[in-house]
């Protein structure tokens, strides 16, 4: 019966002492994850061509000492739904604007306040599901009050005609540059 047994307490303690030592191997290096099996690439520029070009116009057209421009920024870094107690509700309000973006956002420079979204509008914006985003997020900046300007694509932008929609649209809320010469600059799209 002693025979048995000290082979068995051998077996036990080797299994013990193997998974302590896979235990203390794993504690310095990370734990792995799904995302180790991926691999990752840089993109490209952040804004498309029709972005590019619209962003420089829209520099232009707002005053840089009173204001930042700001792209890409996420819906939900600016906008979030009514604290509730259904937190299932809320985070279903939640999902539906984090994975989206304004194209376009003017903060105030002292403080970084947002103050104006703008969205350039291409052709995609033709397509139901983009027509549905649109909607959503122009019922929410409405909500929130919270001016949002969409913009149509173009082959070429004009500061002056900017500066107008951009006081027309946000009621003054930012002021645009004042170009004493009338100074008109254009943007074209790649």
């Amino acid at each position: 019966m002693d025979a048995l047994l000290f082979p068995l307490l051998l077996l036990i303690a080797v299994v013990i002492l193997a998974g302590f030592l896979k235990n203390l191997k794993g504690t310095g290096s990370p734990a792995k994850d799904d995302s180790s099996a991926l691999s990752y690439r840089k993109k490209g520029p952040l804004f498309t061509p029709a972005e590019r070009s619209f962003y420089g116009v829209l520099l232009q057209a707002i005053d840089s000492d009173t204001y930042q421009l700001f792209g890409k920024v996420r819906v939900a870094d600016l906008l979030e739904p009514q604290p509730s107690r259904n937190r299932s509700q809320w985070q279903k309000a939640f999902n539906a604007i984090s994975a989206k973006h304004f194209d376009f956002v003017i903060c105030k420079t002292d403080d970084l306040t947002p103050v104006a979204a703008i969205e350039l509008d291409d052709k995609t914006h033709n397509q139901k599901h983009r027509q549905k985003r649109d909607e959503l997020l122009k019922t929410i900046c409405k909500q929130t009050n919270f001016p949002l300007l969409r913009v149509p694509a173009q082959y070429a932008y004009k500061t002056e005609v900017l500066k107008m929609m951009l006081a027309k649209e946000l009621g003054g809320g930012v002021e645009t540059k004042q170009d004493d010469a009338g100074l008109k600059a254009e943007g074209e799209l790649a």
